[in-house]
């Protein structure tokens, strides 16, 4: 999101290896992924394939020292950070950035200015979302479209929703179809999709997106049932990572 992608990364640490501070031989690139789909430094240690195998390579003495592009790459939470620097130093390995070079593990002033760094980095990390959620809170209070796409037959123009006349046209017949004819969203379904009157995104209809149409409600209620679900997957992400980490620990 901040335009820091992968291959930056590894350049900006070769980069640092070709100056007079590195001259390390690197036996190993790991990532959480690739340019398009790749974990985040945001996310725990055990979800960052990456991160374990540099750290499996460091206890296997395959490896005598990890170079990150940066500690918040390294990972963004202060505690996992720390956590990674402790067990890399225990195993007798040592910890580089492109940024700052070698991070040393007895210095106190150091490791004061460094963990002072990570808290105000995560700090504003996390009064990032805050901010959104403010924001569109104020606007929807304010009377402004503030959350999630447009329904049919909307659009958001200077961020304010507009109608959107090619969709309000399509909308209008299906509301007549349904009043006039008395038709459900299944037959509206088959007829919007026999001569291919495209859907909202481009494809074709669904008699789920038929009932939105119809009842604004609907959506509404199949909104929050999204919310809800997402917040079951969390929670359910949260206990198996929990009871892999107990299970380590026995």
């Amino acid at each position: 999101m901040d335009g820091y992608g992968l291959p930056a990364q590894e350049r900006d640490c070769r980069t640092w290896n070709a100056s007079p501070a590195g001259g390390r031989h690197i036996v190993r690139v790991v990532t959480d992924g690739d340019e398009k789909a790749g974990q985040t430094g945001k996310s725990t240690v055990d979800e960052r394939d990456g991160l374990m195998e540099a750290m499996e390579w460091i206890a296997d003495v395959r490896a005598d020292d990890i170079l990150a592009p940066n500690l918040d790459r390294l990972a963004r939470e202060l505690t996992a950070q720390e956590a990674v620097l402790a067990y890399t130093w225990a195993l007798g390995g040592r910890v580089f950035t492109a940024d700052h070079g070698k991070h040393l593990e007895d210095d106190p002033m150091r490791t004061a200015m460094r963990q002072m760094r990570g808290v105000f980095h995560q700090l504003d990390r996390g009064l990032i979302p805050k901010r959104l959620r403010d924001g569109r809170t104020t606007k929807g209070e304010k009377g402004g479209y503030a959350y999630g796409a447009p329904q049919f037959g909307q659009q958001v123009v200077d961020k304010e929703l507009v109608d959107l006349d090619d969709e309000k046209e399509i909308e209008d017949l299906v509301v007549r179809w349904h009043e006039e004819e008395g038709l459900g969203p299944r037959p509206i379904c088959r007829r919007l999709n026999e001569p291919e009157v495209s859907s909202k995104r481009g494809g074709r209809w669904h008699p789920i997106t038929v009932a939105r149409v119809l009842d604004p409600a609907a959506r509404e209620a199949n909104r929050q049932r999204s919310e809800r679900d997402r917040a079951r997957r969390k929670e359910e992400t949260r206990r198996t990572r929990a009871s892999k980490i107990l299970g380590g620990m026995r």
